[in-house]
């Protein structure tokens, strides 16, 4: 992993398949509440899924891919578990983002030697336009601004890199300070939402937990599925929120 390239590929084959075969990465963990002069307190428990495939475009250039990806997660109740539709009296807005879609370009990938593993850091700040004006919004909207940073850790054995596999075993964490989400309906009180969640890429779909795979049959089925082409922009839990309840 001397070069741009050679890195770009070692995640690409960590993070999906370099042959386009579907990967399914799962994870679970917790959501926490933090605001100023409040204990923090442990919201919901989290789970979620991601299909993927990696696709390559000769117009994006040498060493470039694009992965194609939807995304399902749910907020769940912190004791028993189950997912939730309701909270505190208010509807739950589960996490529903097709396309979650990304172009990769080759670029020196942050990798940390582990001795066995490598561990791949993708560190994201965020910050642009909120999809709900606080004017259309005020509810449900933290500010004009959406900001957040989402970290990524991915984690592969040397050993497995340093062979012919165009997709490798792997384990990932994620982390995410974000506002407070729509449907919570908190406006501009201060504080917001910490997520702290850990997966793995499982061997197919069908190892997803029985009740989640349910769930997404019953409600959207084509997130057991990749997508097949390009598409965007992606959707996210703001612009998703916005499509189900348009401004006024």
């Amino acid at each position: 992993m001397t070069t741009p390239a050679e890195s770009l590929r070692s995640l690409a084959r960590t993070r999906a398949s370099l042959d386009g075969a579907e990967v399914t990465y799962w994870w679970s963990g917790s959501v926490y509440s933090w605001a100023p002069d409040e204990p923090y307190e442990r919201l919901f428990g989290f789970e979620g899924v991601n299909v993927a495939r990696l696709v390559h475009e000769a117009e994006d250039g040498p060493g470039s891919y694009r992965l194609l990806s939807r995304e399902a997660a749910f907020y769940l109740d912190p004791v028993t578990g189950d997912i939730l539709e309701s909270w505190r009296d208010l509807p739950v807005v589960h996490i529903w983002n097709d396309p979650a879609n990304q172009k990769w370009r080759p670029f020196p990938v942050p990798a940390t030697d582990l001795g066995a593993q490598v561990c791949f850091s993708l560190e994201i700040p965020l910050a642009y336009p909120s999809p709900l004006p606080v004017a259309q919004y005020p509810l449900h909207s933290a500010g004009d601004t959406y900001k957040a940073l989402e970290l990524f850790q991915f984690f592969a054995h040397r050993e497995d890199l340093a062979g012919p596999a165009p997709g490798v075993p792997a384990t990932m964490s994620w982390s995410r300070m974000s506002p407070w989400v729509p449907w919570m309906a908190r406006g501009q009180r201060p504080g917001g939402l910490t997520y702290h969640c850990r997966g793995r890429k499982l061997d197919a779909y069908t190892e997803v937990p029985e009740r989640t795979r349910a769930y997404i049959a019953d409600h959207h089925p084509e997130f057991a599925r990749a997508p097949e082409t390009w598409s965007e922009p992606n959707e996210t839990s703001w612009t998703y929120f916005r499509r189900l309840s348009p401004p006024a």
